[in-house]
């Protein structure tokens, strides 16, 4: 194994510099992985344009990643050298009492990889062991490195306690909201209503299982009435980030609805609420933004299963050193739902 490894460093919005770097050395309980694919993340295209995490910079982000077992460091047992994994982004303490109860994000010491600290857009990287996920070798690693993007929606799916037969809007039709519909096809909820301003996407959502796709609010909102006997959807899952899609959110689902607030917005974004109407009428809300632990390890069974089709996310790739040429075109390839990094 080399001394020292290619990382790409986005070192300021808007633009990367391939550096030379040691390769890390793991420590007490961590491991090294050798990175094959990362996925190119909504996440990430916001630290990219300086939107988000901009404070961070400069930093290797990446944090849909797969890859091998190079290395291990002390007192780690139970995984194997070469073994194909995925790895869980989210770092947390381990014993607070949102750690016990699979809630993370909301650990005081939290850290995410590619987000808080240095990521995955690198040819190696040294992760704690207890977040490494063996993943069987025969799967390739362009269908290993959907892991994340996917346990981030069964965790959408499990907060909002989605269930058979329910009518949802999945507002957003890119890389998530395709996610969306396929796992809303994979438990029953009928009817799938899907909303984006991409005729292209719309169309691929619907060839993904979504039952009815619009382009415009107007005729989002016509479908819905009609396909719902006028109550509104049962649940309604905010996948873009936009707040204007957030308030129409509230007219699409019915009395008694559930919003499912997945898209990032801006900090300072607010959301109007009627108290009187969301008393009466039992509304809720709910957030979720990240997978972790559990929602890994199911997110990773149904891939190696075969519960998606992932063949619209995994035909885009470009190599580490083309990494700039790979963010700067992503506006231009709608069709591509999902940009793959290749490192290894």
């Amino acid at each position: 194994m080399a001394n020292m490894m290619k990382a790409a460093v986005l070192v300021e919005p808007g633009r990367f510099e391939i550096e030379e770097r040691p390769v890390p050395e793991p420590g007490r309980g961590e491991v090294l992985i050798r990175i094959s694919r990362v996925g190119i993340c909504g996440t990430d295209i916001h630290i990219f344009r300086g939107h988000y995490a901009a404070g961070n910079l400069p930093m290797v982000p990446g944090h849909e990643f797969t890859g091998t077992i190079a290395a291990l460091g002390p007192d780690v047992s139970g995984l194997d050298l070469g073994a194909s994994v995925v790895v869980d982004m989210n770092i947390g303490c381990g014993t607070c009492y949102w750690c016990r109860r699979n809630e993370v994000l909301n650990c005081p010491d939290m850290q995410q990889m590619g987000i808080t600290m240095d990521g995955a857009f690198a040819e190696y990287m040294a992760v704690p062991a207890r977040l490494v996920i063996p993943a069987p070798a025969d799967v390739p690693g362009e269908v290993l490195a959907l892991t994340e993007p996917l346990a981030c929606v069964v965790r959408a799916a499990r907060k909002a306690r989605i269930t058979f037969g329910q009518s949802v809007v999945v507002l957003g039709a890119g890389p998530i909201g395709n996610l969306h519909v396929q796992l809303l096809r994979t438990i029953g909820a009928a009817p799938i209503i899907v909303f984006d301003i991409s005729r292209d996407r719309v169309d691929m959502a619907l060839e993904a299982g979504a039952d009815y796709g619009a382009t415009g609010m107007e005729e989002l909102g016509g479908i819905v009435h009609r396909a719902t006997g006028g109550r509104g959807a049962d649940v309604v899952i905010e996948s873009v980030g936009l707040p204007a899609l957030y308030e129409a959110a509230a007219g699409l689902m019915r009395k008694g609805g559930h919003l499912a607030a997945f898209g990032l917005t801006g900090p300072d974004a607010t959301l109007p609420v009627n108290i009187l109407d969301t008393i009466l009428q039992e509304n809720s809300i709910k957030g979720s933004v990240a997978g972790m632990g559990e929602d890994m390890h199911d997110a990773l069974t149904l891939l190696v299963h075969g519960r998606i089709r992932t063949e619209r996310f995994t035909g885009a790739a470009y190599g580490l050193t083309d990494i700039q040429a790979a963010f700067d075109t992503l506006p231009n390839r709608p069709r591509d739902l999902k940009t793959q990094i290749v490192i290894g």
